[in-house]
């Protein structure tokens, strides 16, 4: 039996399309629109995540200055990092857009969580999104003493993934990536019928539920103007090789665009001998990530998200001494 959509999603969305902001359809207006309703979605929450302590700050990494976002869990549970890449098709997010997002991976974690506020699209085609993300990766992974992770959401999946891959092959330790309905294959720029088809996703979710395949449409050809796509940075899942990199977990949404690809790219993981925890929510879209207080199976999947990842930080870990843990929390500059 199919899964029916979200009711309470289904009526966000609808609600969402009033929103002055969204009859703006320019590069500006897109992003307009995502921080007037990311603010929207965040009105309503019960009991939202609250980080001991939050920050601005510019990482002086050997390819330039990055900036970033940290904030500090109010219990500590692990000694970890985790480098949390937005979501927003490479050209509508920023750190405003996704504060929920990480708000609750450093409560739910219980580790340090850092946003990086990577060159957007089209003003900084592709790789300039890669480029920042991998530095800002590599700058922290030389200064923290603890573990070391990646996560996103959408475009920021995609990013955590091809910046998962590069530590692999610059022999940077990663701990664990989340990869959140993640853009997994950009080839075609999503309008070649042959790449499409092998995700039929693409066209059984291409309107009616939030993200639109027109939308990567307009995403992926003001990223990758060639349109090629084909290069592991963009497209993670056409990389020659998947073995080596760190244990994932990939969410993934029934009522998305982008499942077919995420699913894919769970599988191809796992068949690379990748430890992969999978899973699908059959009633959820792709923001799903951020409408906890929109909807409670979103919400709950949001935790649920948040915990395998803590799951994967924990591994080995001494939990017992919470002493320890905060002695080994991450020192960023």
């Amino acid at each position: 039996m199919t899964a029916s959509f979200d009711a309470e999603v289904a009526a966000w969305l609808r609600q969402r399309a009033l929103d002055p902001t969204a009859a703006d359809t320019s590069v500006e207006g897109a992003r307009i629109h995502a921080r007037a309703v990311n603010a929207r979605s965040r009105a309503p929450l019960a009991d939202p995540p609250v980080p001991a302590a939050e920050r601005d700050l510019v990482l002086a990494t050997t390819e330039g200055p990055v900036p970033a976002r940290v904030f500090e869990p109010p219990t500590r549970l692990t000694d970890a990092t985790i480098m949390f890449f937005h979501g927003g098709g490479w050209v509508a997010g920023d750190l405003r857009t996704h504060l929920q997002h990480m708000r609750l991976l450093a409560v739910e974690t219980g580790s340090t969580v850092l946003g990086v506020d990577y060159r957007l699209a089209p003003e900084h085609p592709c790789p300039a999104a890669f480029d920042d993300c991998l530095a800002a990766t590599v700058h922290v992974a030389g200064r923290s003493a603890g573990r070391l992770a990646v996560a996103g959401d959408s475009a920021g999946g995609q990013l955590a993934a091809s910046v998962a891959l590069a530590c692999r092959d610059r022999s940077i330790p990663l701990a664990a990536q989340l990869l959140i309905v993640p853009v997994t294959d950009v080839a075609g720029g999503y309008a070649d019928p042959e790449v499409n088809a092998r995700y039929p996703s693409r066209a059984e979710r291409a309107d009616g539920y939030g993200l639109t395949l027109a939308a990567m449409r307009w995403f992926a050809g003001l990223y990758d103007p060639p349109g090629g796509g084909g290069h592991w940075r963009v497209s993670p899942l056409r990389a020659p090789d998947l073995s080596g990199v760190a244990p994932a977990a990939v969410h993934t949404a029934g009522f998305d665009p982008l499942r077919d690809e995420g699913n894919s790219y769970a599988a191809a993981l796992r068949a690379a001998g990748v430890p992969v925890l999978h899973r699908e929510w059959p009633t959820l879209n792709h923001g799903f990530f951020g409408l906890g207080g929109v909807s409670a199976a979103a919400g709950r999947a949001a935790r649920r998200a948040a915990a395998d990842l803590r799951g994967l930080l924990t591994t080995g870990q001494d939990d017992d001494d919470d002493d320890t843990a905060a002695a080994n929390r991450a020192v960023i500059h």
